[in-house]
């Protein structure tokens, strides 16, 4: 007897949560991007394969055999950035809470990170807008930033408004590049950022905007961009940007590295 119900079992459930939890993710991560057509086009190549040459062209058929046969390796090497952003994303968004580390297991004496001295951070964008100069502030979370800063130079100094000014001001040698700031110091200075390619972006956003959006998208940091053609303060997180004014921008800063 022919059963016509379909079994269901949680377990099924849970497996299409997954994936559509997984494409979402991978969706949002290139959205926007030219990776959006290799995806597509890669798509489109499985489709027909499958449906109308597999059986039917014997050449055509082998040729593209060969292609999806090996599918997963190109689909590594072709989206490296992506998968890497992605791996980033869900490590430092789902898992970073778990701290897995030894300290965890074993119990050792720790100094509690020093805050975030965010209003001699908001104070230097002020300033730093008013006069019209550039700038690109990165503000680490959990990402490590170390790759980054290995491209610039290394100051481990107190965070204040003057120094970030002084590191920004166009007679300063280390005013082309981003500053990092890790707990409440200026770690590096014209650092060099990922540019992003997410060709959705205004016109009129130039490189710094560029940079300062590319960061997003590789690491889990915030970053601070002052622009020098308007003397806007923007802020990029997580792949977008928005322009705030200095007030936001302390209700912000201070709700994620204050009171979080």
């Amino acid at each position: 007897m022919i059963d016509f119900f379909i079994k269901v079992r949680i377990i099924d459930i849970i497996d299409i949560l997954l994936v559509a939890f997984l494409m979402y993710q991978l969706y949002i991560l290139i959205k926007g991007t030219i990776a959006t057509y290799i995806f597509v086009t890669i798509i489109s190549i499985y489709i027909l394969w499958l449906l109308l040459v597999k059986d039917r062209m014997i050449l055509l058929g082998s040729i593209l055999s060969q292609i999806v046969g090996v599918g997963v390796i190109a689909l590594i090497v072709v989206f490296q950035p992506e998968l890497r952003r992605f791996l980033v994303v869900i490590g430092t968004r789902y898992f970073s809470k778990t701290r897995l580390s030894l300290g965890n297991l074993f119990i050792f004496p720790r100094e509690m990170s020093p805050e975030m001295h965010i209003n001699e951070i908001v104070k230097a964008c002020i300033n730093l807008a008013k006069k019209k100069i550039g700038a690109l502030i990165v503000l680490k979370r959990k990402t490590p930033l170390n790759i980054y800063e290995q491209t610039g130079e290394i100051i481990n100094a107190d965070t204040s408004s003057s120094l970030l000014e002084s590191i920004f001001s166009k007679e300063s040698p280390l005013h082309d590049g981003a500053v990092t700031i890790v707990d409440n110091k200026v770690h590096a200075a014209r650092c060099i950022l990922p540019v992003s390619d997410n060709f959705n972006l205004p016109p009129n956003y130039g490189m710094r905007h560029r940079a300062g959006i590319g960061m997003t998208e590789e690491t889990d940091a915030m970053v601070i961009i002052i622009s020098e053609e308007t003397g806007d303060i923007l802020l990029a997180e997580s792949g977008r940007i928005k322009r705030v004014d200095s007030k936001i921008l302390f209700r912000i800063l201070e709700k994620e590295f204050i009171y979080k």
